[in-house]
């Protein structure tokens, strides 16, 4: 499985990963790295990965828009977001453009697993 962190913090794209480090449920996953939603749509189209945890605010392209931008590439890797957003509003935009689930930060390695075990 190849995992795709996409945050413009540097150090929350290093608590995601170490706490996707401590879970069975990837185990060995190859964990890739994106800043931006710009650069995590070309990662996506050069690594192929089996899912994506994106922020929602960042530069150059939001979450949200590089879901879209995924969906219209026709690229379909399962999708959640990990942000400090969450209202409902976001939760049904994101729903809406098919991402599995919205994990709000701060989060446990608890709180991810179990999203990750109802969109794997």
């Amino acid at each position: 499985m190849k995992i795709l962190v996409v945050d413009d913090s540097k150090a929350m794209r290093a608590i995601v990963k170490r706490a996707l480090s401590g879970l069975d449920r990837v185990a060995g996953a190859t964990i890739v790295e994106a800043a931006d939603g710009k650069e995590a749509l070309g990662v996506v189209q050069a690594e192929s990965p089996d899912l994506v945890l994106s922020d929602w605010n960042m530069p150059e392209m939001t979450g949200i828009e590089f879901l879209q931008a995924l969906n219209e590439a026709g690229l379909t890797p399962v999708f959640g977001f990990v942000t400090s957003e969450s209202t409902p509003e976001m939760h049904e935009l994101a729903k809406t453009h098919g991402a599995r689930f919205l994990v709000s930060k701060p989060f446990t390695p608890a709180s991810l697993d179990e999203a990750l075990a109802k969109a794997l």
